[in-house]
């Protein structure tokens, strides 16, 4: 059911960055943040926005994305798992639109509905789709029904097919790795062929991270390019023993940028 406060439907909202120079490469982007996920990742750096609620209406967001807008191309819809209000998503990226910006998305695949609409639409400009671990680990690692990993294969499909045909034009697939599930990069990486990979360093209490050298191993396995983040070496363009572009960006940034909302 729809919550709609005068011209306006009601938003789960989460949080927002005005300015964010690490949440889309290339670009200075304002960051959305919305309640409310499916998923239950042990990694998560956003817990307290799995649950909760603040109900706004969308024209109050829309307000802040305006108030940024001189220093903005874009604005990044995340969370908590954004594509989860459909209609309010979709309102907002609209008026986004009508703004003149750019819009991207970063989701668990779990509403692959959304996706499709906003590409139907042409109200996406970037997917950044986290999958999490290969498909058979996700019951217990992440405690989501078989229905979830389905949505989430579709998910990927959509966008792939979207991404070849050119009516989405930037699609990136994210493998956030620990020690101990190394061997899930090989699955993932058959899932994602043709696409822009990511490697990201997974960073959880105490446990050492797997580093730089560890993810180029990987790397070498799947003999593709691949970008490898790690919080010591910033966002590396990687492949055959050899590093193609070192950004600036750095995964500490990342991960700060998405706490200070």
């Amino acid at each position: 059911m729809l919550l709609i406060s005068g011209d306006f439907l009601k938003v789960n909202f989460g949080g927002f960055v005005p300015l964010s120079t690490v949440d889309w490469r290339g670009k200075a982007v304002c960051t959305v943040f919305l309640r409310g996920c499916p998923v239950r990742c042990h990694y998560c750096h956003n817990l307290s926005l799995q649950k909760g609620q603040d109900l706004r209406d969308t024209g109050d967001i829309i307000a802040m994305i305006k108030e940024s807008r001189i220093v903005i191309s874009g604005v990044i819809f995340s969370g908590g798992e954004p594509t989860m209000q459909k209609d309010a998503l979709i309102e907002m990226a609209k008026k986004c639109k009508e703004m003149g910006l750019l819009v991207g998305v970063q989701t668990n695949g779990a509403f692959p509905e959304t996706l499709a609409e906003m590409i139907r639409q042409g109200l996406i400009d970037l997917v950044h789709l986290d999958i999490k671990t290969r498909w058979e680990h996700y019951p217990k690692l992440l405690k989501v029904k078989p229905e979830i990993i389905e949505n989430i294969k579709k998910s990927l499909e959509i966008c792939k097919n979207a991404f070849m045909d050119e009516k989405l034009p930037e699609f990136q697939v994210v493998c956030t790795l620990f020690p101990g599930r190394e061997d899930d990069v090989m699955h993932i990486s058959k899932e994602t062929m043709g696409l822009d990979f990511v490697l990201q360093q997974g960073i959880e209490g105490d446990i050492p991270p797997l580093d730089f050298e560890q993810l180029k191993k990987l790397a070498d396995k799947i003999h593709r390019k691949v970008r490898i983040r790690t919080r010591e070496d910033g966002e590396v363009t990687y492949e055959n023993n050899q590093i193609i572009i070192a950004d600036s960006m750095v995964l500490t940034d990342i991960l700060q940028a998405r706490r200070n909302y």
